[in-house]
């Protein structure tokens, strides 16, 4: 009878006792939760629910050249930023997948000139491989995946539970003079494309010329002959025409010349970011004259100013090399300086691998930071004139946002600041099938059927 007293008297400490322990834990899973998530449970589970209604568009991210094999297969959650795990996972419902090639990691006896035709083959071929890759994540996994040649393929896709897939083509230089073969890639799938990339070629300048190859600025004048017809060769095709990577003013005379609406496929802004990579207020302003589309990418280098021990960690790298300190953001971030048009091939990789390895040190840009660029294009432009895009696996990615399955914490960011519904779905990817509608209805006459090439078909 004492011992039952005695249990009945202590009872109630040990009672009081593990509610404590039960509130801190529970406590420290909230704290947890919110680390992991700052938004909230009601932001997150309407983000949830948002993703899940709406088709979500990546409008432009890439594939390694070693996706596929054992470990990167599409189907497997592996170390790439993109594959069908993730993308299910972050309720991603399809991307524009880009094929493309480097012209700048070109060297070899007649540096620093511009590469020989044997080099402009293996970019071809590289396009190729690409082009295979992608390809086959429909082909091995057609229950998972799918090419859609459509908007409406898109959507057909999307509501059979598969992966939508867009093949983009991105940089003109592996297609060299003939722009019969924009009709070649168009019949093999290809939606969007884009003359323009890294370094100039001889349809159209690039926003980044590299003087290591011989590059100036603008020695076109933006457009040359064939970069014109192949506008006009575009839009006869239904394909819609990426402007990314291409010089200002070479932006401006597509956005004259094109009967459809324009793209930029991923690009940052000027007005917080000021470096020619990325957009001016003008070149906003030109592509919503077309009714076109500025896709603002998850690049940190693109997105804010680089930070101060960076910068005094490349002029101390510059100092090292006899070269003046920088004088603006496109100085820090590319290797377009006009000096590197004399050094040698040796001095340059000297030069390029600590410039790389700065870089990579820069603290990494923020979710919140992308959505500053977001929300300065749609107070430029408009809501209908703003769409998303990653660039993963080509140095996309931010805090936040570091592989397609937390898709969703943009949505949750962009509704923590308020863009309703109707407005994230536009910009995940609304605006892009509504200028891609668009481009195909422009097209004379309607875009040509899909052709299945053999393997190693140029």
């Amino acid at each position: 009878m004492k011992k039952q007293a005695l249990f009945s008297r202590r009872w109630p400490w040990a009672l009081a006792v593990l509610l404590l322990l039960l509130m801190a834990a529970g406590a420290w899973g909230y704290w947890v939760y919110l680390a992991k998530s700052p938004y909230g449970r009601e932001i997150e589970q309407r983000a949830n629910a948002l993703q899940a209604r709406i088709p979500a568009l990546d409008a432009h991210l890439d594939v390694p050249l070693s996706y596929g094999t054992d470990g990167e297969e599409a189907d497997r959650d592996g170390p790439t930023q993109f594959d069908l795990v993730k993308a299910a996972k972050g309720r991603l419902s399809g991307a524009s997948i880009a094929i493309w090639s480097w012209p700048e990691f070109w060297s070899g006896p007649n540096w620093p000139h511009r590469p020989t035709p044997g080099f402009e083959a293996a970019m071809a071929n590289e396009l190729e491989v690409r082009y295979r890759i992608i390809t086959s994540i429909a082909k091995d996994f057609p229950a998972q995946a799918g090419i859609a040649y459509t908007p409406a393929d898109f959507r057909r896709l999307v509501s059979e539970g598969k992966f939508a897939i867009i093949i983009s083509l991105l940089n003109a230089a592996p297609l060299g003079d003939d722009i019969d073969k924009l009709d070649h890639w168009a019949a093999r799938g290809m939606r969007v494309f884009g003359p323009g990339y890294v370094g100039n070629n001889s349809w159209v300048d690039s926003a980044r010329p590299l003087p290591f190859l011989g590059d100036s600025v603008d020695p076109l004048g933006g457009l040359s002959d064939i970069g014109r017809r192949a506008i006009t060769r575009l839009n006869d095709l239904g394909v819609v025409i990426d402007v990314s990577q291409m010089s200002s003013q070479a932006l401006t005379q597509v956005t004259q010349l094109s009967r459809a609406p324009v793209m930029a496929s991923h690009t940052g802004v000027q007005g917080l970011m000021d470096i020619r990579r990325n957009l001016s207020d003008a070149d906003l302003a030109h592509i919503k004259a077309t009714d076109g589309l500025v896709n603002i990418v998850a690049y940190s280098h693109y997105l804010k100013p680089f930070s101060r021990p960076t910068i005094d960690k490349m002029n101390a790298l510059r100092a090292k090399h006899g070269l003046p300190d920088v004088q603006n953001q496109t100085q820090m971030g590319t290797t377009t300086d006009p000096v590197f048009s004399i050094w040698s091939e040796k001095k340059f990789g000297e030069y390029l691998t600590p410039f790389y390895d700065i870089l990579g040190a820069e603290p990494e840009a923020t979710l919140a930071d992308y959505v500053d660029s977001i929300d300065y294009a749609v107070k430029k432009i408009g809501i209908d004139h703003v769409g998303i895009s990653s660039d993963f696996n080509d140095g996309g990615g931010v805090a936040g946002w570091e592989n397609v399955s937390q898709s969703r914490n943009v949505t949750a960011e962009l509704m923590q600041r308020g863009y309703s519904d109707e407005d994230i779905a536009k910009l995940w990817g609304a605006n892009f099938l509504r200028v891609w509608e668009a481009a195909q209805k422009a097209a004379k006459p309607a875009p040509p059927p899909v052709a299945h090439y053999p393997q190693g078909t140029p």
